[in-house]
């Protein structure tokens, strides 16, 4: 496994944000982007549970990450969340993203968010198209040397 560079400010995996999570991402040979965090009460919606726009966000960047770390230079279009368990606060939890298909400037991921019994309590798909125009100046998730 590869660890993979956060992004300053970047709302979820970002250490210069101070509302992030602070998820730390790693890419496996097959380019499984996945990381294994633990949400607090600033991630609460239900008490006691994560809330589902934290657990949205969660996907959307994985599925992301999982894209952008294969080369493509993506933004969203079309994110769909099933929300299948709540999300507990203060147990590590885990997430995983994947491409499953390019198609022109069209690329498709999966992902999921688990449980610590390994159950997948949300899962998404995503549509990311690629725009290398809207990211000139800042060339996120470039491997480390």
């Amino acid at each position: 496994m590869r660890k993979l560079p956060e992004h300053g400010s970047c709302f979820i995996c970002g250490s210069q944000n101070p509302h992030a999570p602070g998820l730390t991402w790693y890419v496996d040979e097959e380019g499984i982007v996945s990381s294994a965090f633990t949400l607090t009460l600033a991630q609460q919606g239900p008490p006691g549970h994560a809330h589902g726009g934290a657990s949205a966000a969660i996907l959307d960047e994985v599925m992301g990450a999982a894209v952008w770390q294969a080369g493509y230079t993506v933004a969203a279009a079309k994110l769909e969340v099933n929300y299948r368990r709540p999300v507990p606060l203060d147990r590590q939890v885990s997430t995983r993203g994947y491409i499953t298909l390019h198609r022109g400037r069209k690329v498709y991921a999966r992902g999921e968010l688990c449980l610590p019994d390994g159950t997948v309590a949300v899962e998404g798909r995503g549509l990311y198209i690629i725009a290398p125009h809207l990211f000139e100046k800042n060339k996120m998730f470039k491997s480390e040397g």
